[in-house]
């Protein structure tokens, strides 16, 4: 199933995309899409049998907003520098363990909204990422198997970052990755049933129609079950986390002087097979 959010930021109500591509509402059965949703079988059997029956309401598109398709989404978790040629292509040393950071849920926003640049920002960043949605407790997994039960849905994420806050000021990670509208997430939340394997997805994006970055999962150093059970070894991921599992070659960072990092006015569009896809406009903050 691929399940949106959409409406007015605040306001959003619960969708879904059905195989003809009609939005379709689910107000009438559930509140909203979260990671308790996710985790809910009879909950999901009964959308199912919903969609099945063809006796969801269809909603019209035009002009309606869509949302990030997840709410109240615990904590991010972003893995960084987890493709070959991303390494190869910044000359790097291939990390012997994911590298890992946290983003903050109020950095999320929907998937055509604004990203908004930081005051004296000179190098923000895009980058395309897969995100793994969690939707039961995870706790020290042993087995890729367990750590695929756990996913209750894939997302396309852009994990915007400024790299001189992330690099050169001292500290951690998190400064370059945290300004707010830092993580658009959709359009939709497709569920696993549907994205069987998570290593063979090509990732997409284009800034100002320029194709920047194109390549496949299938090229992260870590993959998804791997990543998932690493992190459940350092903390516990509940339903509603996040996990955004890295990003291919063709950041800004990694090309020659003068880089072409994102200015106000630029248009970024992302997109992933079976994820949907994205178009984000920068504007000054």
């Amino acid at each position: 199933m691929k399940l949106l959010r959409v409406g007015p930021a605040g306001a959003e109500r619960p969708a879904l995309l059905d195989e003809d591509g009609t939005l379709r509402d689910l107000s009438a059965l559930v509140t909203d899409i979260d990671g308790a949703l996710l985790g809910d079988a009879p909950a999901l059997s009964r959308i199912r049998a919903a969609v099945g029956a063809r006796i969801l309401p269809a909603l019209d598109p035009a002009g309606l907003r869509t949302g990030p398709p997840l709410a109240r989404i615990g904590k991010i978790v972003g893995v960084g520098l987890n493709y070959r040629r991303l390494a190869a292509e910044t000359r790097s040393v291939v990390p012997a363990e994911p590298v890992l950071f946290l983003k903050a849920a109020d950095t999320v926003t929907g998937p055509d909204d604004p990203v908004l640049l930081p005051p004296g920002s000179e190098k923000t960043d895009w980058e395309i990422e897969l995100g793994v949605v969690i939707a039961h407790r995870a706790r020290r997994l042993e087995t890729d198997e367990d750590a695929l039960a756990a996913v209750g849905g894939y997302v396309l994420a852009h994990d915007v970052s400024e790299r001189e806050f992330q690099f050169t000021r001292g500290g951690a990670w998190v400064k370059g990755k945290n300004y707010e509208t830092f993580t658009p997430l959709g359009p939709w939340l497709v569920t696993p049933d549907e994205l069987r394997d998570p290593q063979d997805l090509r990732l997409r994006l284009w800034v100002n129609g320029d194709l920047k970055q194109d390549d496949s999962t299938a090229d992260q150093i870590f993959p998804v079950a791997e990543v998932i059970r690493y992190v459940s070894a350092f903390m516990t991921l509940y339903p509603g986390d996040v996990i955004l599992t890295g990003t291919p070659a063709g950041v800004a960072m990694s090309r020659p002087d003068p880089k072409p990092y994102l200015r106000a006015g630029d248009v970024v569009e992302l997109e992933g097979t079976g994820l949907g896809r994205q178009r984000q406009e920068l504007k000054d903050a």
